[in-house]
């Protein structure tokens, strides 16, 4: 009998990949030893390399901080899968006492670290497990808070407008949009009674295979916000296709699977390594699954 395949797994819509975020922060030194030092990613060694902003690769994902005296702060949190949690906290723990001061901190738990970035972003982390596919290090999610009554004109907004498919299910007795926006990479927003800070200006960059559809249709709810160039446009305001209202408020960086940066390499570094126990041909940190145990890398053998 032949093998049967649910080819509908691979599916994922017109927005083919969630790339980074990009939030502002005030001080590139606290900011290099938060998310280089403590969260062990790797700054991006080719673009932007001075010091008025900074490309944070974690595996095939970034986090853009480009500098300025008012810090942003998403409203929600960024989930991200690293290799071990074990060592995600050694790492943090090294770094307490040049954060101390800030909003740095951290807590783990049973299944995952919640740590919070000096100016107060939330980054929930796991470790690598099916609901993520073959992400071992990468950004699988973003949640936001947004206003009671908007989930299911959210979750219109992007399976209307750009072609991403969309949900709306009940989770710890609140309402969730939830968006495909990528292979194992979601956008959750999940309602709330708690107020919420005005929008600060921070964004998400996505890519999509039909550029010009969404487009047309954004235009045509008024919603384009910035004509960047041939590749790219942005939009802030998240708005029901039904009725034109407003929901929500967070910049979109749209780009074409044509831009000149899609598919670009990120260089990951292994944290492991150090002058002391350095291994030659280890330099590298893969962001798909290791055969090995992620947790054997914390002997650095």
């Amino acid at each position: 009998m032949a093998v049967k395949f649910d080819r509908s797994a691979e599916d994922f819509g017109n927005i083919t990949g969630l790339e980074h975020t990009n939030v502002t922060v005030p001080d590139q030194l606290m900011a290099t030893v938060f998310y280089i030092t403590g969260m062990a990613f790797t700054r991006d060694p080719y673009m932007v390399a001075g010091t008025w902003n900074m490309w944070v690769n974690i595996g095939r994902n970034q986090i853009h901080l480009p500098v300025d005296p008012n810090p942003q702060v998403f409203r929600g949190h960024t989930g991200l899968v690293v290799p071990s949690l074990d060592y995600q906290v050694k790492s943090l723990e090294a770094v307490k006492d040049d954060l101390a001061g800030t909003k740095f901190d951290f807590d783990r738990g049973n299944d995952r670290l919640d740590v919070m970035c000096p100016w107060g972003n939330e980054y929930r982390c796991y470790e690598p497990k099916a609901e993520y596919g073959p992400i071992n290090l990468g950004m699988p999610y973003v949640e936001f808070n947004v206003p009671k009554g908007t989930a299911e004109g959210i979750a219109r907004f992007y399976q209307n407008v750009f072609g991403g498919p969309s949900s709306v299910t009940k989770s710890n007795g609140s309402q969730v949009a939830e968006v495909n926006v990528g292979y194992h990479q979601r956008l959750f927003f999940r309602e709330t009674d708690d107020s919420l800070p005005e929008f600060d200006g921070h964004h998400f960059q996505i890519y999509l295979a039909d550029f010009s559809g969404p487009h047309k249709k954004l235009l045509d709810l008024g919603v384009i916000s910035e004509e960047s160039n041939q590749y790219q446009y942005r939009v802030v305001d998240i708005v029901d296709p039904d009725n034109g209202d407003k929901l929500f408020e967070v910049e979109h960086e749209v780009r074409s699977m044509s831009h000149p940066l899609y598919g670009r390499p990120f260089i990951n570094r292994n944290p492991i390594q150090t002058n002391r126990n350095y291994q030659p041909g280890h330099d590298d940190r893969s962001w798909t699954p290791a055969h090995d145990d992620p947790n054997d890398q914390l002997g650095g053998k």
